[in-house]
């Protein structure tokens, strides 16, 4: 199915020549065609092209491969939409037209994405003659009319300290017609600043892509540097990274299951996951003096060690942990009345699930089995399988269920990792970046596959870089979960999901 593409790993280069640059006729039926036949769109961005045109390229995933391939393709001022018939094509969409100024014709939602300027000044979509009436910063909601529907505006400024994002329902009493999300008020614009690095600012912004996702989006960063860089990490690093990285899902996850049972009111569960969750940070701590990361996870390798004492430390801290938490989930299970109101609620069918590409523990609550570290391993992963937990129902339980069952792997994988840990040095200098090249990174973050795309100019410095955190392919997912649901249970099935707001806007 990756014929006409440009092949490569998970974490490798090509360069940019070897990419198919192909018609737009042919790209606009190839993108379809590898859709049905059963690859999965990984990223789809645009790039500034020569002659004032737009490149656009699609990466594709293939699970049965274990391969990426791109295709790209040069349009000026429009490009036909997909989105009608893919839906999880239309943010991407969006987001091309208000980056580089190229209408999606025929889109069926066409409007702002995050409400800033076309990076090339005089090319925003807004103002074109065609588009005169959707103004940038004016933003169009589904309506639902009838009598007695009403509308209920939800934020974008919450109670507490919350990121902003904006909820619109569509309602009927408490039955929930329609729900439309707009974000776009975390925007950072770091994409665009990474343009002409990598600068000495680039990794702390990777860091905080996502906040919460420190070690994941910097494991991408870095699998982007060391493979135009021709440097891979050392075998200890590796396995430090993976522990990093288990340890951030492990943290979230647990954090998940003790906001949803707080959600129910149910607060033994809420109190003890919520102490738990700061000892699973604690753990981080250990290995690098910050509880989310910060400065462990490095182009080269890592910033930090682990000595041996350090690893007997954490071995005896994650067995305290571990009892702990499992006591604390056991009581949900056990609860008639907190099962009750997990099952069958915000439900979402598997079809929808794979039409809106959604990925992470989210998607394999629908019983979608997708994992970057199985389909396209990376790091640690490579040498040492961890296995993919899955759920069939697509509701609330699933989706706290894919999360309990993801820390008990977690725990296995790191404890095995801690007493096996190779020797040697944890880092390397990299070197200049390749020049004309492309690299493709995929990790597994705990919200879901995390896609990081670096493209390098003439002289090895980065000509283009984009980010695809999963609340990118989710969010929808949230929406259409929320249909025919009452909308008191919007907390609930917020939680479940927990989507970033800032990862989504970048």
């Amino acid at each position: 199915m990756m014929r006409g593409m440009g092949i490569l790993g998970n974490g490798t280069a090509l360069p940019l020549d070897e990419i198919p640059v192909v018609a737009p006729d042919r790209f606009f039926t190839q993108v379809p065609d590898a859709l049905a036949g059963g690859l999965r769109l990984a990223s789809f961005f645009g790039a500034s092209a020569d002659g004032g045109q737009t490149a656009l390229y699609a990466v594709f995933a293939s699970k049965a491969e274990g391969t990426l391939g791109v295709v790209s393709t040069r349009v000026n001022d429009s490009f036909p939409s997909l989105s009608r018939r893919f839906p999880q094509l239309s943010l991407f969409e969006r987001e091309i037209a208000e980056q580089f100024g190229v209408v999606p014709a025929g889109h069926p939602w066409f409007k702002p994405l995050r409400f800033h300027r076309a990076w090339t000044p005089g090319r925003d979509a807004w103002e074109r003659p065609e588009n005169a009436d959707i103004p940038a910063g004016v933003m169009d909601y589904y309506r639902v009319e009838g009598e007695e529907v009403h509308e209920v505006a939800v934020g974008p400024v919450h109670a507490g300290i919350i990121e902003p994002g904006h909820f619109r329902f569509q309602c009927h009493g408490e039955h929930v017609f329609h729900l439309e999300i707009s974000l776009g008020y975390q925007h950072r614009g770091i994409e665009r600043q990474t343009i002409g690095g990598p600068h000495p600012k680039t990794p702390y912004m990777m860091e905080t892509a996502a906040g919460d996702t420190t070690v994941g989006h910097m494991q991408a960063y870095c699998m982007v540097i060391e493979a135009l860089s021709g440097c891979p990490a050392p075998a200890r690093a590796e396995a430090l990274r993976g522990i990093a990285l288990e340890f951030e899902r492990l943290a979230n996850h647990v954090g998940d299951l003790g906001a949803i049972a707080g959600d129910i009111g149910y607060l033994p569960t809420a109190s003890f996951c919520g102490r738990i969750r700061g000892d699973i940070l604690n753990l981080t701590a250990v290995l690098c003096g910050s509880r989310f990361g910060r400065g462990l996870v490095r182009p080269g390798g890592t910033g930090f060690d682990c000595e041996p004492a350090m690893v007997e430390e954490l071995l005896q801290r994650i067995a305290g942990i571990r009892n702990d938490l499992s006591n604390a989930v056991s009581l949900l299970w056990n609860t008639p009345s907190v099962m009750a109101r997990l099952e069958n609620t915000g439900t979402l069918a598997a079809e929808s699930a794979r039409e809106l590409g959604m990925v992470g523990p989210a998607a394999r609550a629908c019983g979608l089995n997708r994992d970057v570290r199985r389909d396209h391993p990376f790091g640690i992963y490579r040498m040492a399988q961890i296995p993919v937990a899955t759920a069939h129902h697509g509701d609330v339980c699933a989706r706290t269920m894919v999360r309990w069952t993801e820390c008990e792997k977690s725990f296995d994988f790191v404890e095995e990792l801690l007493r096996q840990l190779p020797g040697g040095i944890v880092w390397k200098t990299p070197g200049p970046l390749a020049e004309n090249r492309l690299s493709v990174a995929l990790t597994e973050g705990w919200r879901g596959e995390i896609c990081h795309v670096a493209m390098t100019d003439g002289v090895g410095r980065f000509s283009r870089y984009k980010i695809t955190d999963p609340s990118f392919h989710n969010w929808p997912g949230l929406a259409l979960a929320l249909r025919g649901q009452q909308i008191s249970d919007f907390p609930l099935c917020n939680k479940s999901f927990n989507l970033s707001y800032c990862g989504f806007d970048l």
